[in-house]
């Protein structure tokens, strides 16, 4: 079964770390979806840019209306994601787990929906 796993964290927290210290996570991160690309859990993965840089766009009534930054106002954005295959929730739960920036903010868990064809 394939899980999106959407990282978040406050940017502010990242944009106060050092230069090594931003390395360091990074490298983490690439390390962390290398270990899944040779698990062949890994799918896919990118991240986001700055929160600053979202634009919000709701259609109601016909009316469309795009507004600066993330649709939701919290102390976390989201800052990318992994797609990955697990057998179950817990092995999701537990790939989740060892994704870097989870020891910043947080990674919400998902199931991907399977749509019916038509």
């Amino acid at each position: 079964m394939k899980y999106l796993c959407l990282v978040y964290y406050d940017e502010q927290r990242v944009d106060s770390m050092t230069d090594e210290q931003w390395a360091a996570l990074v490298e983490q991160c690439i390390t962390n979806s290398e270990r899944l690309k040779q698990s062949g859990q890994f799918i896919a993965g990118e991240p986001l840019q700055s929160v600053r840089t979202a634009k919000t766009v709701r259609v109601r009534d016909g009316a469309v209306s795009v507004v600066d930054g993330p649709f939701a106002e919290t102390r976390e954005q989201l800052a990318g994601f992994y797609l990955i295959e697990a057998q179950d929730l817990d092995e999701a739960l537990h790939l989740a787990a060892k994704i870097p920036p989870a020891q910043l903010g947080s990674i919400e868990v998902r199931p991907l929906r399977q749509l019916l064809d038509r």
